[in-house]
């Protein structure tokens, strides 16, 4: 029986207890958020008779000696909770993005590495079937190596709270998602950035709600994502829209079910080379998905087993470098090279 207790009861901690709950062997001892009212509501709410609640993490990991904390806190107390897990020799899986900053990232990864702890990062959409479809796809070398990667997304949620009153709200909350599966897509090492933030008339976020970004994902290999979370009418998928150049053909998904592929045949069709439709593949058995729950579960084996699970913080870091140097590039006006963190 894994141990384990979750920081951060708001409304985000509901996707990481209705995971827990289809897991055997997996128990949540704990429940912490500086609303003790709120922890004591989501225990009864998941009929968690049995599991300390308060507001203090340290007490609560002094009561219970958990094996691993999950983390659903806010992004600007994540490093204060990483160095309490970690102190307390607990494994740490954390919402997403990894830090609010580029030195509180590497202190964290750090810290876990000091302390032989495995930490983990919930970038679930790499656990969407399409996002493990399209990296088999590209590696099976059907169209070729991909030389440019095209990602919109535009959607108008009215989330209220902490999010409209963020700086840099769409490249720090949510375009994390986009930069990190296009990363692994086509497992590209970022190095540089180009990067617009603009807040437009009809926003009601305080600062960065859309954006413009162009990366270099190294090997020849082009990232362009474009962005709004104040963009009313045929808003995309939450996963975005996607467009995929190769050397001898493109891939197109929409963020939903509409996942095609077109190769390069023999021949032109007047101006334009020829193209005929070919099949991605479906998933593969070995093709791990399930969002939240085949994260949970990927954490649990890796700590079982001693191995790195694929969203190693050490590893995200590396998405959360494009995050940061598209801030960067958007405060400054210039393109920003992105150095390489972690492995």
């Amino acid at each position: 029986m894994m141990n384990v207790v979750l920081v951060g009861c708001g409304a985000m901690s509901r996707q990481w207890l209705d995971a827990a709950s289809r897991i055997d062997g997996l128990a949540i001892v704990g429940l912490v958020d500086l609303d003790a009212k709120r922890a004591r509501a989501r225990a009864v709410e998941y009929g968690l008779a049995n599991a300390v609640t308060g507001t203090s993490l340290d007490a609560v990991l002094d009561q219970t000696k958990p094996d691993a904390v999950f983390d659903v806190v806010v992004p600007a107390a994540r490093r204060e909770v990483a160095l309490s897990a970690f102190a307390h020799k607990c494994h740490l899986l954390t919402e997403k993005p990894l830090a609010d900053s580029p030195e509180n990232a590497r202190t964290i990864v750090e810290a876990a590495r000091r302390a032989k702890r495995v930490h983990a990062v919930v970038q679930n959409r790499r656990y969407v079937a399409n996002v493990r479809r399209i990296r088999r796809f590209l590696d099976s070398g059907v169209i070729g190596a991909a030389t440019s990667i095209h990602a919109d997304f535009f959607i108008g949620p009215h989330f209220g709270g902490f999010r409209e009153e963020m700086d840099h709200v769409l490249l720090l909350d949510m375009a994390i998602h986009t930069f990190d599966a296009a990363r692994y897509m086509v497992a590209g090492e970022p190095a540089g950035v180009f990067c617009q933030e603009w807040e437009p008339a009809q926003s009601w976020y305080r600062q960065g709600s859309s954006a413009s970004a162009v990366f270099d994902l190294g090997g020849g290999k082009v990232f362009t994502y474009a962005g709004s979370w104040c963009a009313a009418g045929f808003r995309t998928s939450w996963e975005g829209s996607w467009r995929i150049v190769g050397e001898r053909g493109s891939l197109t998904w929409d963020g939903h079910d509409g996942l095609k592929a077109e190769a390069v045949v023999s021949g032109r069709d007047g101006l334009m080379d020829k193209t005929e439709p070919v099949e991605v593949p479906a998933l593969d058995p070995s093709d791990r998905v399930g969002g939240h729950l085949g994260i949970i579960r990927d954490f649990m084996h890796a700590i079982e087993t001693g191995t790195e699970p694929e969203t190693r913080g050490a590893d995200n870091i590396k998405s959360l470098a494009m995050v940061f140097g598209a801030i960067e590039s958007a405060e400054t006006g210039r393109r920003v090279a992105i150095t390489r963190e972690g492995s």
